[in-house]
């Protein structure tokens, strides 16, 4: 069952937060380089899929940011992060922040204890994923928080 966002308050997983234009054009401009260096077929694949990961998260923090929330920097943030950009989009968003949660494992085994563990089709897909997860970020942003759009 998915945490509300009283419960990650009461449990210091987020905080309040109100965003502005520029912080969200920020993690904009991160998504956008981050789906670049995913593509560039000279790096690993484990650095493609770690790299894929990361626009995707970003995206997720644009979600919550837009929420009037931020993720507290501690240990289980990137859990909370797509757990909480699949509640604050809903319905349009839960299949992929499930996905980014899985994908979240493997990133932690590439970032911090062995390498050659993405296979160039994993990080094709989550690439692909990254960019179609932050359509539908940018879409709710465009219906929900129409100020904050691009």
């Amino acid at each position: 069952m998915m945490a509300s966002w009283q419960q990650w308050l009461a449990k210091g997983d987020v905080k309040t937060h109100q965003t502005s234009k520029q912080e969200i054009d920020n993690l904009r401009a991160l998504i956008t380089r981050d789906l670049a260096d995913a593509a560039l077929v000279a790096l690993s694949a484990d650095r493609r899929f770690a790299t894929a990961y990361n626009a995707a998260l970003q995206a997720a923090t644009i979600a919550i940011a837009c929420s009037g929330y931020r993720v507290s920097a501690r240990s289980g943030h990137h859990k909370v992060t797509f757990e909480a950009a699949g509640a604050a989009i809903g319905d349009g968003a839960t299949a992929l922040a499930d996905y980014f949660e899985t994908c979240r494992r493997k990133r932690n085994v590439i970032d911090y204890m062995t390498s050659s563990v993405a296979t160039d089709t994993e990080a094709e897909e989550i690439s692909k994923k990254a960019k179609e997860f932050h359509l539908v970020v940018e879409n709710w942003v465009r219906l929900k928080h129409s100020f904050l759009a691009i």
